[in-house]
């Protein structure tokens, strides 16, 4: 095969996706500078434009493999670039509190999630998968937890769908949750970081509130997403101790963007990030975070959430909700 036809069989089926991820954040940027917006992000509009089309087109499988491009390594790419405007002295704000907040806060989502699963009724895999997704870092976690349980993928496919829905919930009501409470910036990005569940969720919500929460909600959910391999590696050796499905016990390595993020952030904290190139992940990044976010929505499909029937769901809502009340309380008592 030449490498013209590689290229072409890798590359083109991207494009349509992509390609669409692109015209809802163009759109979603448009609409909130032509407007002239200021309490609505161009973000979370992506994320909305996204569910629109999907409920009036359908979901097309041309459109599949550029979306799911977008919703992972093109997302992760964006986060990396968030890394160069971040240095060593701001993650220190988060100080000791902020870092066993976000961690104690996981670690009870994680046994809330189980609880209620089996008061619902809640096939324990599935009720696995939700947890982790809600805990830690969404999709992604869906399918770390997942190599260990070996889920049906119906099962893989609801969570997901769950996840990303009250994910999506998250987004809308935690900035009117913000005034309510008169949040400062700090503990809003703090609260962010330690509860919404995707990584892209996370980040667009904090950076609502301006620069430094966006900065503070960005480090505290990439110290979730940290968390993810340990989770991964001691679910599986619970699970071998039960006797339940396990595959391997593995550790899983760090995401390749959370050490980009990280190595980012050391390079600006040495100075070693020349400004224009500063300037422009700035610019980038946001918009590469309002294509995965409207590839998000376009990709979410109601219909999964209905086949499994209400009480997964409601799993889902109430590990949000749990996960939300106990990290706000930790931020407001302890962080």
């Amino acid at each position: 095969m030449t490498t013209g036809n590689r290229f072409a069989r890798l590359i083109l089926p991207l494009v349509p996706g992509v390609a669409v991820s692109a015209l809802l954040a163009g759109t979603a940027f448009l609409t909130v500078a032509g407007f002239g917006w200021r309490a609505v992000s161009p973000l979370v509009l992506a994320v909305l434009l996204g569910m629109a089309l999907r409920a009036v087109v359908g979901g097309r499988e041309v459109l599949r493999p550029g979306l799911t491009f977008t919703v992972r390594p093109l997302l992760r790419g964006a986060v990396v670039l968030l890394g160069a405007q971040v240095t060593a002295a701001q993650v220190w704000t988060l100080g000791g509190a902020g870092l066993a907040v976000v961690a104690a806060s996981l670690a009870a989502s994680l046994w809330f999630t189980g609880q209620l699963g089996r008061l619902l009724g809640v096939e324990p895999r599935l009720a696995r998968l939700i947890g982790a997704g809600t805990s830690i870092c969404g999709a992604s976690a869906v399918l770390a937890v997942n190599s260990v349980t070996r889920a049906e993928e119906e099962d893989v496919a609801y969570a997901i769908a769950c996840v990303t829905l009250c994910g999506t919930l998250s987004m809308l009501v935690y900035p009117l949750m913000a005034e309510a409470l008169a949040l400062n910036p700090q503990d809003f990005g703090l609260w962010a970081g330690a509860s919404i569940h995707e990584v892209g969720q996370a980040v667009a919500t904090a950076f609502q509130d301006g620069r430094e929460a966006g900065e503070i909600g960005t480090i505290a959910k990439l110290w979730r997403v940290m968390l993810l391999a340990p989770v991964v590696v001691g679910l599986g050796v619970l699970l071998a101790r039960r006797g339940g499905t396990m595959t391997g016990t593995a550790p899983a390595p760090l995401p390749w963007f959370v050490a980009g993020f990280i190595g980012l952030i050391a390079l600006n904290s040495a100075g070693l990030v020349p400004e224009v190139m500063r300037l422009a992940a700035g610019q980038v990044a946001p918009f590469l975070l309002a294509m995965a976010l409207g590839a998000m929505g376009l990709d979410a499909d109601p219909a999964k959430l209905l086949a499994r029937g209400p009480r997964p769901l409601l799993l889902g809502l109430g590990a949000t909700l749990f996960l939300a009340c106990f990290s706000l309380a930790g931020i407001l008592w302890f962080a």
